[in-house]
């Protein structure tokens, strides 16, 4: 065990946040799945071993993520990008359909389902970090730097938002924020700008969902007048929010949980807020904020542009995401099917989420030891000659 820890590098406050969203993470999860347990005709405790083999695995991969030297994730990212675009497509194609969204691939033999734009979104930031350091020389150059760019964007916003609006939506504004950082022209942005909104436009007035997503802005937009059925979720969520008060319930008193759909998942911060209070929720917000602040950081202290553009379009990803999760649960935003990062019960994103927590400690184990190096030379260079 101590050898262990004593190989674990990277940012302490991470690894800190990290644990304590896990431990939050189990005794939420066992909290919400109570109703779920008892209409499946199991115990709890079958939920909780499955999301704690899930949180197990989901560290051991960040463990391994942040041992490899990030620099062979721009190599990573080219593979990722070629098999991210044929799954996008098979998954809308052929995926599982669930909630009139077929966002899920089946994984032969373990018969694991896994969300295809969770890897799409990995794939993409660390492709366009890659590009953008590789291109920093021409970046002004529209046929080499430029177009590969925006259609990377282009083409993995659509594929995603024709199935999951609001992932591909966090996606768009995370890739033009690397584009503003990777010294886009301001031009060239309001160009990608104006390609995402036409995009959507189609989306919204073409896609498949269309109907799905209209109605939820609409609901949001004017919930006096939406139908009850549509609005049960966030009034649930409401109600779950309102009766926390201050101090909460207390872990595992939840009343809501019997009655708000996706209590352990898209509305966990709702629960957490009934059964934690308001402290608890603000206490969670701290946590991320503390985590973008470290982040920040370290794209501040890398010396390499890709580790710099790595750990920001991470970060803002997670960051962003968690962000969304929480106002959604709290009213502001219409309800969308986004987890809570490290906190939500999920297969395979809890898994994804580590990978991005571990590249991101990748580049911070990067500076730590050039920072070492440094001093160690300094000791040396005031050793006198004997």
């Amino acid at each position: 065990m101590e050898r262990l820890i004593s190989k674990t590098k990277g940012d302490r406050w991470i690894w800190l946040i990290v644990i304590i969203l896990s431990v939050w993470s189990l005794l939420a999860v066992y909290s919400a799945t109570g109703t779920l347990a008892y209409k499946k005709g199991v115990g709890s405790e079958q939920f909780l071993i499955k999301h704690l083999v899930m949180i197990v695995g989901g560290i051991a991969l960040m463990y391994f993520s942040h041992l490899l030297d990030y620099r062979y994730y721009a190599g990573i990212s080219k593979v990722l990008m070629v098999i991210t675009i044929p799954l996008l497509l098979y998954t809308l194609l052929f995926g599982a359909n669930v909630n009139d969204a077929s966002r899920w691939v089946t994984i032969p033999i373990i018969n694991q389902t896994f969300q295809t734009s969770d890897l799409a979104k990995l794939a993409l930031i660390t492709f366009l970090a890659r590009t953008l350091t590789k291109k920093q020389e021409n970046i002004k150059d529209v046929k080499n730097a430029f177009v590969p760019i925006m259609g990377s964007v282009c083409v993995v916003f659509v594929l995603i938002a024709l199935a999951n609006l609001s992932t591909a939506l966090m996606l768009f504004g995370v890739s033009i924020l690397l584009l503003i950082i990777g010294r886009i022209s301001i031009k060239q942005i309001a160009i990608v700008c104006l390609a995402g909104a036409v995009l959507l436009g189609a989306v919204m007035m073409l896609g498949p969902r269309r109907k799905t997503y209209m109605s939820r802005i609409e609901t949001f937009m004017h919930p006096e007048k939406a139908d009850p059925d549509k609005a049960f979720q966030a009034n649930q969520s409401k109600i779950a929010i309102a009766t926390g008060g201050v101090f909460g319930k207390g872990p595992g008193n939840s009343t809501q949980r019997n009655y708000l759909p996706h209590p352990y998942s898209d509305f966990v911060f709702a629960l957490i807020i009934e059964e934690y209070g308001t402290v608890g929720g603000v206490g969670l917000v701290l946590l991320y904020l503390v985590f973008l602040y470290r982040c920040v950081l370290i794209v501040t202290q890398s010396p390499k542009a890709f580790g710099a553009l790595l750990a920001a379009g991470l970060s803002f990803s997670l960051t962003i995401q968690a962000f969304a999760n929480m106002a959604v649960a709290v009213g502001l935003g219409p309800v969308t099917g986004v987890p809570l990062p490290l906190v939500s019960m999920g297969g395979t994103s809890i898994l994804f989420t580590s990978v991005a927590f571990g590249i991101i400690l990748s580049v911070s184990r990067d500076i730590d030891e050039k920072k070492q190096k440094e001093q160690d030379k300094v000791i040396v260079g005031e050793i006198p000659a004997m």
